[in-house]
């Protein structure tokens, strides 16, 4: 039954990530595509390992807390998040490393869509945002990955990655007093962000795949 729940859930993670490839193939969605990878810059770049050690350090101290490490993916065998493709019922198989790379391959055309959906919702007009509001949508932000498998602990930690962009988009909106102009800056930064991330995650899959070939 496991592994049923498992392979529907995997499916369903493919249609999805196929719907993002068909929005960024649209005249709107590649328009923003376009726009969002020519803004980016270095000065996006540098950052990201910097936030990711803050992300991975915070996630760290709350896994070790009761109830942290409770995901409904890791109830399933699963490690991080369905898109990352890991399951105990993959391993040892092609599919350890297949499913990842095939994953990564839908999901990074449409990148800066996926961050750009939520940059409107969790950054956008937060210039007139209390302190209170900018911090509920901050741990809002992180904790809203727990619904698709992150465990709680790593989903709450995420929220520091979402500290990092609100500030990026603050010092953008004071430079600028554009919602859009900061809405792209904090998107262009969580695109680079995320792409790190894939690229970490692609390239363990393909050492895996070259191992498991010549095992």
């Amino acid at each position: 039954m496991e592994s049923i729940v498992t392979v529907a859930v995997f499916a369903l993670v493919a249609v999805r990530l196929l719907s993002g490839v068909r929005h960024s193939r649209s005249s709107a969605g590649r328009s923003l595509v376009v726009d969002v990878w020519r803004h980016v810059g270095w000065r996006h770049v540098w950052p990201v390992p910097l936030v990711m050690g803050g992300v991975i350090a915070v996630a760290s101290l709350l896994m070790m807390m009761p109830g942290f490490d409770w995901g409904w993916w890791s109830l399933l065998g699963g490690s991080g998040s369905p898109i990352s493709g890991s399951s105990s019922n993959t391993v040892g198989t092609f599919w350890e490393w297949l499913l990842p790379i095939g994953f990564i391959a839908l999901l990074a055309p449409a990148l800066p869509l996926w961050a750009h959906a939520e940059e409107r919702i969790f950054r956008r007009g937060a210039e007139e945002w209390s302190g209170w509001k900018r911090c509920w949508k901050t741990v809002g932000f992180g904790l809203i990955h727990a619904i698709v498998g992150v465990p709680i602990g790593v989903a709450g930690a995420l929220s520091v990655g979402g500290a990092y962009f609100l500030a990026v988009y603050l010092r953008r909106w004071r430079a600028t007093v554009s919602r859009d102009q900061a809405t792209l800056e904090s998107t262009c930064a969580h695109t680079m962000y995320n792409a790190v991330i894939l690229l970490v995650v692609l390239l363990a899959s393909l050492a895996y795949a070259v191992e498991w070939m010549f095992a």
